[in-house]
This record gives C-alpha cells, sequence and structure tokens, in this order.
C-alpha cells in the first residue's frame, strides 16, 4: 500500500487541481481508497469476448438465451476498480455490473467480513424474514439500513431486487389509497372478498400508477406496465391501460438553454395534472406516480428540481402518493446517498425504492403505508441478511474514506473531461450531463455510440449505453481522479481515431 501510495502521489502531480486541496491532501485520500494490489491500468491481449469468452457463449447458449452476454470474468484476479476476463483482459470498469458495486472487485473490507463465523451463518442459514427472521434482524434493519434511510422516512421493507421493490411498493400504494377511500373503518366487505378472488371490482379496483415516457422501473410483469425504455422488453406482455406523462426533454448546455428548459418542465407537469383528470374520469384514479431521479435505462436523462418539487405538489394534491425509483441513482454514486436530496423537496417521498449498490432491495417509506394485516406484503425471504451483513461493510468503508466527498471530487474531473471532448469533437458528443460520477454524454446516432463503446472496450475501458443516443457512466463510489485521467485518456484516443 505504501508503494501505491507513493505512486499515486507521484501521479497527482501532473492531475490539474481538481478540488482546491492542497497536493498532499488530495494524494493521502486518493490512495487511502485503493485497493492494495489493483492493476496499474488496463491491458487488452485479445478481441472481447475471447476465445474462452465465446467457448462458454457457445456452452451457455446450449442451456439458456446468451445474446447479452459480453464476456466471462474472472472473478478470482478482477480487483479495486479493474475487472479481469477469462482470456486475461484487464478492463477498467466504468459501469460496474450495471451500477451494482459500490467499492469495486475484491475489496479487502468486504472480504473480511467473511473471516467473522456469524457471517458465514448468517449466509448459511437463509430465513423466511416475513415469520422466521433471526434475533438480530431489527436491530441490523435499524443500525444499517435506517441509518441511510432518506430524511423523512422511518419505515423499511426489504426484498430481493429492484423490479420486486417496485412491484410491492406499488402494492404499499395500492393498499395505502384503498384505505383512505374507506375512511375510519378498514373493514373489508363480503362483495369486495368475493370478488378480487375472481380479478374484479370492487375487490380488485381500477386504479393505476402514472409513469413517464423513458422510465424503467424493471421487467417482471407489473412494473413492466411502467417501463417505456425498450420495447423488447414488453414485446408480447400484456400490460395495464396506466397513464404515462412526459419527461422532460433538456436542451444542453443548461446553462444556455434555461428558458427553453423551464418551458418544457411546464409543458410536462401540465400534461401530469391533466392525465390526473383523464383518468379520474375513466375510473380509473392515479393512486400514485413513479418516477427516477435521472432516468437511467432511458437515456440518463434528467430533471430539474423544479420539476421534481411541482410533481410532487401535484401528486399530493390529487391525495396520490409519489414513489421515487432510486434503484440506480440510490446509494452514493451522485455524491449524495440519494439523488432526489438534491432537489430540495418539500417534504419526503411517500416511498423510495433501492437495489444496486444497496446490495439488497426494498423500499424506504412513510408509517401510514404499512398494511394492517399481516400477508398482504409478503414473500419467502423478504430480502436477504447475507446482502445487509455487506451493506454494513460498504457503509463502513463510504463513511470511513469519505467516498461521497470523492465521488464529487472524481465526478467533476469527468463533467470538465466531458464537455472539453464536446468542445473538441463536436460532431461525435454533445449533452453532458449527470450528478457526481454517474454521468453521460450523448452521439448522433445509435451506431456511432455503439461504435465507440466497442472501441472503448477494446482501449480496455468497459462502460456502457442508455437509451438510443448516449454512453453512461457508472464506476464503483473508489473511482479517483486517477482513474477518470486514465478513461479520459483511452476516450480522447478513441474520438481521435473516429472518422
Amino acid at each position: 500500500m505504501a508503494q501505491i501510495g507513493r505512486r499515486l502521489a507521484s501521479n497527482l502531480k501532473k492531475i490539474n487541481n481538481w478540488n482546491g486541496l492542497p497536493q498532499n491532501t488530495r494524494s493521502i485520500r486518493e490512495a487511502s481508497t485503493v485497493v492494495a494490489g489493483e492493476p496499474e491500468g488496463p491491458t487488452v491481449k485479445t478481441d472481447i469476448p475471447g476465445p474462452k469468452s465465446k467457448q462458454l457463449i457457445d456452452e451457455l447458449s446450449t442451456i439458456q438465451q446468451s445474446g447479452a452476454v459480453q464476456l466471462f470474468a474472472d472473478y478470482e484476479r478482477s480487483l479495486g476498480n479493474y475487472l479481469v476476463d477469462v482470456d486475461g483482459n484487464v478492463l477498467l470498469d466504468v459501469y460496474t455490473q450495471i451500477s451494482s458495486m459500490p467499492l469495486g472487485y475484491n475489496h479487502p473490507e468486504l472480504l473480511q467480513l467473511l473471516n467473522n463465523p456469524t457471517n458465514v451463518k448468517t449466509i448459511v442459514n437463509r430465513p423466511a424474514l416475513g415469520v422466521f427472521p433471526g434475533s438480530d434482524w431489527p436491530n441490523k434493519l435499524k443500525n444499517v439500513l435506517l441509518q441511510v434511510a432518506p430524511p423523512g422516512l422511518n419505515q423499511v421493507t426489504t426484498m430481493m431486487c429492484g423490479s420486486c421493490s417496485n412491484e410491492n411498493a406499488y402494492k404499499n400504494i395500492f393498499i395505502w389509497y384503498q384505505r383512505n377511500q374507506r375512511g375510519v373503518t378498514n373493514e373489508f366487505s363480503k362483495e369486495e372478498i368475493d370478488s378480487c378472488m375472481l380479478n374484479q371490482s370492487p375487490g380488485s379496483p381500477p386504479l393505476s400508477i402514472m409513469s413517464f415516457h423513458g422510465a424503467f422501473h424493471g421487467r417482471t410483469l407489473g412494473v413492466l406496465s411502467t417501463t417505456h425504455s425498450k420495447y423488447i422488453h414488453k414485446m408480447d406482455i400484456p400490460a395495464f391501460d396506466w397513464p404515462i406523462a412526459s419527461f422532460p426533454q433538456y436542451k444542453y448546455p443548461l446553462e444556455e438553454n434555461k428558458r427553453e428548459n423551464e418551458a418544457e418542465d411546464k409543458r410536462c407537469l401540465a400534461e401530469v395534472e391533466d392525465l390526473f383528470s383523464q383518468f379520474k374520469k375513466r375510473n380509473k384514479p392515479v393512486a400514485g406516480v413513479v418516477v427516477e431521479p435521472i432516468q437511467s435505462e432511458g437515456g440518463d436523462n434528467e430533471a430539474s428540481p423544479y420539476f421534481f418539487q411541482e410533481l410532487q405538489k401535484i401528486t399530493k394534491k390529487n391525495g396520490a402518493a409519489l414513489l421515487i425509483d432510486e434503484v440506480q441513482t440510490g446509494g452514493g454514486p451522485t455524491g449524495k446517498m440519494w439523488c432526489h436530496e438534491h432537489f430540495n423537496l418539500d417534504e419526503a417521498p411517500d416511498v423510495v425504492t433501492f437495489s444496486k449498490k444497496m446490495q439488497l432491495g426494498g423500499y424506504f417509506h412513510k408509517p401510514e403505508f404499512k398494511p394492517q394485516q399481516p400477508y398482504r406484503v409478503f414473500n419467502t425471504w423478504m430480502g436477504d441478511p447475507a446482502k445487509l451483513v455487506l451493506l454494513q461493510g460498504v457503509l463502513d468503508v463510504v463513511r470511513r474514506d469519505s467516498l461521497l466527498d470523492l465521488v464529487q471530487t472524481t465526478g467533476k474531473k469527468l463533467m470538465q473531461g466531458l464537455r472539453n471532448f464536446e468542445q473538441e469533437f463536436p460532431h461525435l458528443l454533445h449533452a453532458a450531463r449527470g450528478r457526481g460520477t454517474f454521468l453521460a454524454v450523448s452521439c448522433p446516432s445509435t451506431k456511432l455510440r455503439d461504435d465507440l463503446v466497442a472501441r472503448l472496450k477494446k482501449k480496455g475501458v468497459q462502460t456502457g449505453g442508455c437509451g438510443e443516443l448516449s454512453i453512461r457512466l457508472r464506476p464503483a463510489l473508489i473511482f479517483t481522479p486517477k482513474h477518470a485521467d486514465i478513461f479520459l485518456d483511452r476516450f480522447q484516443q478513441v474520438l481521435k481515431e473516429t472518422k
């Protein structure tokens, strides 16, 4: 580690002043977050996928659909910010398993957790948490998840993944809405009990969830009706007739297009208001609105704090719940634990879903969204205590190493680099955007975007696309300005070589 620290200190002398901190302070902070033994940079030995990956893809194809597989990884050798594949290629990973690796690969603090026999038994004895939780479960929820809960939310329900978190959060919203409709008495009528067993009203009421064009909230059956990012997710699958509003489509740079973007906010908000009215008249009242702080799969589309503030007011005025889906944005990549904290909302959202960097799925919510009867939101596992062990380790490192500060510092360097490239290569890149290291930049065409992503991989950089035109960055929280320099250098090489 000392040797790595000396190398980093030397390299940092070449880096522009990126934080206003004294040079030695920056060196110490950056060195402290680097995983010992991490490669100095990417190395590419074969095509990607290489021969071993191709052989394994062929093998997997005999068992299941494997067309989405890009490569097979060697997780024994992957370390820190670097993903190593089975052919020995070492890639700087700016994608991190679709934004799911908060501390990169094989972080020593997380490996150390398996030296604790109690943690091993937590993995082995995976309980049905809804009926047989361990004695430490309440304290785990209080001391881990609720310690990082969005301000104003003190209830949490754990789940397995992002999709099932949103699915069950919708159920909580419907239950809450119907309880409000019944008033003080919350007894179910015989007609409701009988009709719900036949999928009929009034027991199965014609309620709806409003979502936005370009949104992604999961691929399971219910949330798929609120996902609108790619047709391949939805084709041939029955869907609910629920309202879909326009999400703001901004002009960039933001500071040069304030008037146009303010008008776009107001247009989209007026559409939300109108859809509430339309669906009420159609007897499909909107019980809740679901929205991402940054539309991730749909193209890293962002909206202003004003948009979210007004959306919350409109939703509340219409007696509906506001669900903010932080599955991709939660856990620190925007420089705050929760992206919606950037928006200065009047009050907490009613529900906030999480997964990915949080290691397990679930949702925080206000007390009134807790069902009054058992089994209304229930499944066998209801999350995974072993993942909470990992999350506790992650959060300890985030706090100790001030990783949210590092995210902001590295993010500024990445964003400045992307904006410089916009100026240098205006025919190739535009609309650099995002918060922290949760960033994206757009290309004039899908073909060019895919070509740049593919050639970045040949240069040893693993990144990914989103929407039709965008390249997205999703590095680990331990991604330092040194790693940003490597990424920007390789990206510039690719751009210069583009005809």
